[in-house]
Formats: structure tokens, C-alpha cells, sequence
């Protein structure tokens, strides 16, 4: 791409093409159009020419052609109408276009936003290795290390410098040439009427210098594909689906995040949910019960009366915060386990229980409610215990679970 430069005798009018603002070709891809933005602002921004008093304007137009032709609605419009195009003249009814010097955008704020984190880690350093394409990479993680984080291994296939010529290109013992196309500078000048344009050199692309041996091994590229594996610090309360960047010898890689369903946690942000089940005893009577938690096995407290999805909150429990020491909640949601199977005596004090009930809505197996209370005749078998063990169990059931179910419904 030809990325080309204002000449310090030009003029801005709000009627200037943008992309003659910007150097580019109306063919332009956004790549091209966001590089050919930074490097005309980071030559015209104010900072960098204090004595220039036309900075300020020129550095503004700049923000003014980007944030037009960067979106490709209002670059459409633009295309189609023009600078000049106003609404009033179409016949275009309320339907809002375009219009040159319309926008209200901060050229400070807009640099900042795009470029800021380049800029402040590295100043105006090397805008090549700010547009090239990084290598994108998917890493699978089980819930329990997004939760927790990590440290995996992950194999990765990178250009590096050729192992024979040190990235150099040319063949070792021997040298390159300096272009005599651009004079070893690497940028050509173009006069275009009342602007001079610098573009990228033809000859060399903007090197300076001609190999004329090409390296052997990597062909002049001076790179070469190596296979490498690197560590990964995956950060504690990563989620699914994010992308994360970092340094791989000397180039910048893309890793996003695939993280697998837990069979136990559901996640909401930091927090996490999970169920636990408690016995109709627990329900009734209170207690505690034990819960698998994050980082471990957790007591909780079961209140009387509890409610079936009852949910109980344990503060800090959850997931930590990405970039944060604050952790998240994990909220256990209580399932009341009805037995299948019951004993004989536990089908009788049961029963027991169910006839002195006199809220139900409805009939309960086993019980004649129209008898006073009295089991039906469908539970003979229990009737015609003896009496001897009816005795026995009245005895038991007054220091027992029913004479406690009592003492709470009573």
C-alpha cells in the first residue's frame, strides 16, 4: 500500500476530497485507510509540531476524513453525494445523510481511542508492527481453570528470523545494495499538480537497499516458519469466547478462549450458581448440608422450613474478577430429595403425620379424611398390625420425628 503524506505547503478547505486528505485511492481497504490516518496524524499532530500554527487544522481534517470514510455507511454516502451534498436539495424527505463539516468529533479523543494504546505503550514507534496481521490461535480450557486461571502449554508455528542469513535476506558474504531508485530512502516523491505526494518505493518497497544473492534458505525473505511452544498465563475469570494478546519471541499472537460446561456450576459474570439437595428432614427440621464449592467443599446452613429453590448466598465464593481482587458470589439453590422407597415404619409414622394435616387440598394416599383422619381400607396391611407393635410405636413416636413434626405444626 502507498501510504502517502501532506506537503507542508497545503491547504485545507471543508471541501477537500478525504481521501486526497488521507492519500489513499477510493479503492482503499479500512486497513489501508487506518494506516494512512496514523501516519498523517502522528506527523501533524500538535504535540509533534508546536511551532506549527495549520497543525491544529490539519490534524483535525485528518480526524474529520476518518471518521467518514472508516465508516462504511457515511462512506457510502459520501461516495454517492459528495462533500457538498446537502439533504435540503434531494428531495430526500427526513432521511438524514452525510454532510461535510457536520461533524463534532474530538481529533484528540478520536487518536486516542484508535491509536491510544500503541501510542502509550510505544509512542510513535513502528507502524508496521501495528497493522500486521497477528496469528489467531483457540485454546480449550475446562471451567475450572477460567474460573481458577492457569498456566497452559500451547504450540504455535511463527515467522522468525532466518536461522542462515540472521533475517538479513541476502546469502551471508554478501551485501546488499543501496536502491539507486529512491537513493537508499526508501520513499519516492510524486509532484500531482499543487500537492507532493511520498509513497512507498517501487523498486526496493521501501527497504532502501537491493538484495542481489538472495539468501539460500528463506528465498531473500529473511524469515522463516519455526515451530515453538510458549506458555500461556491464562488469566483467573476468563470467559468464553474471549481473545486475549501476547508476546511470542519477537511477534504478538491472538489466543481466544474456548471454555467447556461445567456439569456442576452454571456462571453469571463472577458470580456462579449451583444446586444441592437436601433431605424432607433437612427441609423440615434444619440443619446443615455440604456443597462442592470453587475452591472447596463448603458447609452451609440449612434454616427450618426451608423452601424448595431456596436460594442461599455465599459472598465470595465466586469467580474472581478479571483485572480485579474482588471475587463474585456463588448462589446455592436448594432441591428438596423425595425418598422412593420408604421403610414400613416410615410409611406409618407418615400416615401418622398426615392425618393430623388439616390444610391439604385434596386427599393423601392412605388416608380416609372422611373417617375423621382414619387410614382407609387401601392400607389394611397397616391396620392389621398387632397391637403389641402399635404399642411400641406410639412409644418411640414420642421422642421421635413425628412427635417433632408436631411440636412445629401444632
Amino acid at each position: 500500500m502507498n501510504c502517502r503524506s501532506f506537503h507542508s505547503s497545503f491547504r485545507l478547505t471543508n471541501k477537500q476530497d478525504f481521501y486526497e486528505i488521507l492519500g489513499v485511492a477510493r479503492t482503499a481497504s479500512q486497513k489501508e485507510i487506518k494506516k494512512a490516518y496514523y501516519q498523517l496524524a502522528k506527523k501533524y499532530h500538535p504535540d509533534t509540531n508546536p511551532d506549527d500554527p495549520e497543525a491544529k487544522e490539519k490534524f483535525a481534517k485528518l480526524a474529520e476524513a476518518y471518521e467518514v470514510l472508516s465508516d462504511e455507511v457515511k462512506r457510502k454516502q459520501y461516495d454517492t453525494y459528495g462533500a457538498n451534498f446537502d439533504p435540503s436539495r434531494t428531495g430526500a424527505g427526513n432521511q438524514q445523510y452525510y454532510r461535510a463539516g457536520g461533524t463534532t468529533i474530538d481529533p484528540e479523543e478520536l487518536f486516542r481511542k484508535i491509536f491510544g494504546e500503541f501510542a502509550g505503550g510505544m509512542g510513535f514507534g513502528d507502524i508496521n508492527s501495528m497493522f500486521d496481521q497477528r496469528p489467531e490461535y483457540v485454546m480449550e480450557l475446562t471451567f475450572s481453570e477460567a474460573a481458577k486461571g492457569a498456566s497452559k502449554l500451547l504450540s504455535v508455528n511463527l515467522d522468525d528470523n532466518c536461522p542462515r542469513c540472521d533475517g538479513m535476506g541476502n546469502e551471508p558474504g554478501t551485501r546488499a545494495s543501496r536502491c539507486q531508485y529512491c537513493n537508499g530512502t526508501g520513499v519516492e516523491s510524486i509532484s500531482t499538480g499543487p500537492f507532493m505526494m511520498r509513497s512507498t518505493c517501487r523498486r526496493c518497497g521501501g527497504k532502501g537497499t537491493i538484495i542481489n544473492t538472495p539468501c539460500a534458505l528463506c528465498r531473500g525473505s529473511g524469515q522463516m516458519k519455526k515451530k515453538q511452544t510458549v506458555t500461556v498465563p491464562v488469566p483467573a475469570g476468563v470467559e468464553n469466547g474471549q481473545t486475549v494478546r501476547m508476546a511470542a519471541g519477537t511477534k504478538e499472537i491472538l489466543i481466544t478462549f474456548r471454555v467447556q460446561k461445567s456439569p456442576v456450576f452454571r456462571r453469571n459474570g463472577a458470580d456462579v450458581h449451583s444446586d444441592t439437595f437436601i433431605s424432607i428432614a433437612q427441609a423440615i427440621l434444619g440443619g446443615t448440608a455440604t456443597t462442592q464449592g470453587l475452591y472447596e467443599t463448603i458447609s452451609i446452613v440449612i434454616p427450618s422450613g426451608c423452601r424448595a429453590d431456596q436460594v442461599i448466598r455465599l459472598q465470595g465464593k465466586g469467580i474472581r474478577r478479571m483485572n480485579s481482587y474482588s471475587y463474585g458470589d456463588h448462589y446455592v439453590h436448594i432441591k428438596i430429595k423425595v425418598p422412593t422407597k420408604l421403610t414400613r415404619r416410615q410409611r406409618s409414622l407418615l400416615l401418622s403425620y398426615a392425618e393430623e394435616e388439616t390444610d391439604v387440598q385434596g386427599s393423601v394416599n392412605g388416608v380416609d379424611s372422611s373417617a375423621g383422619g382414619g387410614s382407609s381400607t387401601t392400607d389394611s396391611s397397616t391396620k392389621s398390625t398387632s397391637s403389641e407393635e402399635e404399642t411400641q410405636n406410639k412409644q418411640e413416636e414420642e421422642g421421635g420425628f413425628f412427635s417433632r413434626l408436631k411440636k412445629m405444626f401444632s
